[in-house]
């Protein structure tokens, strides 16, 4: 674990490290101090032993040349007795150790004594050399003696000397007592000192820490605080107390600013809150805001007598509201929607808690809660809330003065009877809805455990179908498509079929569906085209005469977004030889009626090849005939919807004509599908219709039996 140093800390090692500075300072301070003493201790004892010894000396050579001049009588006519007199009255001072009259060949002469015993004896002493070659007074020195010699003259010559020795006990013991003493004042004057030293460590320890207390009030504390506050806010405790001063310095002013950041934070947080959780368009609680919600509650009810439904709301073709009216009307019916449901939900209230949000785009979900399994069964209270919505959300909207008519799809799953957790709930409750977008739309469906294995399928679906081109699992039939006017054929829809190795034949409209959906139809759709090419130029070499004849091929509106289609058309026209008006390629309605003014910029680039351009099961999509005058195409395709009635239901007769008379008006060519019987085919015949196609003329069929046809 990582060590942290805080600034008080910081404060206090710095306070130690100064303190141990000091110590050393003064350490070093004391250690100078007595080697000073030492030192004064030493010249001292120096100076008093040269003092000492220069008095002997002094008194040794004055001595000396008295006791030589009073010898020259005595030593001239070699009087011992009177010699001796002399030499005794020096050898009562305390301090000589000897004296001694020589001859100038060093014998002595007299030594002070009685019976002279070292009478006539060479003097050997280690100063005696020095004292018999000196011409004048001479001083010699040995660690306890200090020997002093003068010779004795009549005259200038020398008739022989005289030595004194002086001991230097007494004066080594004068000096050691003057040492002793100034040693003795010396260490009192250096343990005062050091007292003073001492009393002033302790008074700047002292006022280091009245100054740490100082700092850790004035300082330390507050920012301790207010750290600690601000441990507090970050983990989302907005209520924490923050700390209030009246000072009037820099911590004061930060402790000011303190509280006022912390009130912005709070503040700030309620909006982040408020913008994070719930949907700025409808003012309803979000997806994020729901999930938590709904984890909460599933906590609470879990092991509880509680009973709760989800129910996801998908509006109806809502895109189409984008496509034709813009996305700000589109955003007016949503509102609209939200303001509908909560009615109904406060309208129907029976003893549940209901708890609405908005996941985004078009999609609404709804939680419901029963207090107790004994009350209202929670399937039927779900579907009756359901019925309640699809009836309400069926009824026309008014949006900028249109009417504007949508549906809603529901999907409902139930706790704990579908799923147990928050996760699982949400995504039966997306098939459930799913499955009633399938089943036809504005409906209700409640979540089944078949519906996982439809949407299980679908996945395995999806990866079988990745390849099955490649494999030779898809392949291409062709319906011919006839002239109403003189029932020739005039040319044919390509149209994919899926042999499945285990399933057998896929229904195209389940497996194209998928294709759109997981992006695959953008591999396969370029393969089928191209396919179409190579088999259309293959019956116009095996069958001249069909020359004329054209080929259709279904494009997917995803396709048609990308941009690149009409790169697609002229590559695969180059490469097969196909000519342009030949191919005449089909687009859903509601393809190209979204985004007119782009997919007119792309249908006119797709024209710009030579190609044809037909619009597949007009009629069923949102817009009116008034779209046909703004995409450039070529021809419509009237939906089998209207086809299949038009022998017993007038209305569908008189649209189907008003299509013919409409796009004729515009120079497009009018194309019926679904044509199964031959009342049918001449009723359209009837009516003006240029092509038809459907079972009463021929089925779809593979290329051989096409060329076939053919023959």
């Amino acid at each position: 674990m990582k060590l942290r140093h805080g600034l008080y800390p910081r404060f206090l090692l710095l306070a130690a490290g100064v303190l141990v500075v000091v110590l050393a300072v003064v350490g070093v301070m004391l250690h100078r101090q007595a080697t000073m003493q030492r030192d004064v201790v030493t010249l001292s004892q120096e100076s008093i032993h040269g003092l000492l010894f220069d008095r002997v000396r002094e008194r040794g050579q004055a001595v000396a040349g008295q006791l030589a001049d009073s010898l020259v009588n005595p030593l001239y006519y070699f009087d011992l007795d009177a010699i001796g007199e002399v030499l005794r009255s020096v050898l009562k001072q305390s301090d000589v150790r000897y004296v001694i009259v020589y001859d100038n060949s060093g014998a002595v002469i007299h030594d002070g004594s009685g019976d002279i015993a070292t009478y006539g004896q060479a003097m050997d002493d280690p100063l005696a050399y020095e004292v018999i070659t000196a011409s004048e007074m001479h001083v010699q020195v040995s660690d306890k003696i200090l020997d002093v010699s003068a010779p004795v003259r009549i005259g200038e010559q020398r008739i022989g000397g005289v030595r004194i020795g002086y001991s230097l006990d007494s004066v080594v013991a004068d000096e050691n007592r003057a040492t002793a003493a100034m040693r003795v004042r010396m260490d009192d004057i250096g343990y005062q000192h050091a007292m003073w030293v001492l009393v002033m460590m302790l008074v700047l320890v002292a006022i280091g820490v009245m100054v740490s207390l100082v700092v850790q009030r004035s300082l330390v504390g507050p920012i301790r605080q207010l750290a600690n506050a601000a441990r507090e806010i970050e983990a989302g405790n907005f209520a924490t107390q923050v700390p209030v001063t009246r000072r009037d310095d820099e911590v004061g002013d930060l402790t000011r600013a303190f509280s006022r950041m912390g009130d912005s934070i709070v503040r700030h947080d309620r909006d982040i809150r408020r913008m994070a959780y719930t949907d700025a368009l409808t003012g309803l609680s979000n997806r994020l805001a729901f999930r938590e919600h709904l984890d909460q509650r599933l906590m609470l009810v879990r092991g509880a007598a509680r009973q709760m439904a989800l129910l996801f709301a998908d509006i109806d073709d809502f895109k189409r509201v984008n496509d034709t009216l813009g996305h700000d009307a589109g955003d007016e019916v949503l509102v609209q929607f939200s303001n509908r449901i909560r009615e109904v939900i406060e309208r129907d209230d029976d003893g549940r808690h209901a708890a609405l949000a908005r996941f985004g785009g078009d999609e609404f979900v709804i939680l419901l809660e029963f207090s107790d399994i004994g009350g209202p069964d929670i399937r039927t209270q779900a579907s009756r809330l359901a019925d309640a919505l699809v009836a309400e959300l069926g009824r026309p909207i008014m949006v900028r003065g249109r009417q504007v008519f949508l549906g809603t799809s529901i999907g409902i799953t139930v706790f704990p009877d579908d799923a147990s957790n928050a996760a699982m709930l949400m995504k039966n409750g997306d098939i459930a809805m799913y499955q009633a977008k399938v089943a036809g739309k504005n409906c209700h469906r409640f979540y089944s455990r078949a519906m996982d294995q439809a949407v299980e399928r679908r996945v395995h679906m999806e990866q079988d179908l990745r390849g099955a081109w490649e494999r030779g699992e898809l392949s291409l039939v062709y319906q011919p498509v006839f002239r109403l006017a003189d029932n020739t054929l005039a040319g044919a829809e390509a149209l994919l079929r899926w042999q499945h190795p285990e399933h057998g034949p896929i229904a195209p409209s389940v497996f194209i569906d998928v294709a759109e959906q997981s992006g695959l139809i953008e591999t396969i759709g370029p393969a089928v085209l191209r396919a179409a090419c190579v088999d259309a130029m293959h019956w116009t070499r095996e069958h001249p005469g069909a020359k004329d004849l054209f080929v259709a091929v279904n494009v997917s509106p995803r396709q048609l977004r990308n941009g690149d289609l009409s790169e697609q058309v002229a590559q695969a026209l180059a490469d097969t030889g196909l000519p342009a008006s030949r191919l005449h390629v089909e687009l859903t309605e509601t393809a190209v009626i979204g985004d007119e003014i782009r997919a007119s910029t792309l249908l006119g680039r797709l024209r710009a090849t030579g190609v044809k351009v037909w619009l597949d099961d007009f009629g069923t999509g949102f817009s009116g005939l008034s779209h046909l005058r703004r995409v450039p195409i070529d021809g419509v395709k009237i939906d089998r919807s209207f086809v299949a009635d038009v022998l017993r239901d007038p209305d569908d007769l008189a649209l189907t004509t008003a299509i013919i008379a409409m796009a004729h008006s515009l120079g497009i060519t009018v194309v019926a599908e679904g044509v199964e019987k031959e009342g049918q085919f001449d009723i359209l015949r009837e009516r003006g219709c240029d092509l038809a196609q459907g079972y009463w003329m021929g089925y779809p069929m593979v290329l051989r039996d096409f060329m076939a046809l053919l023959d």
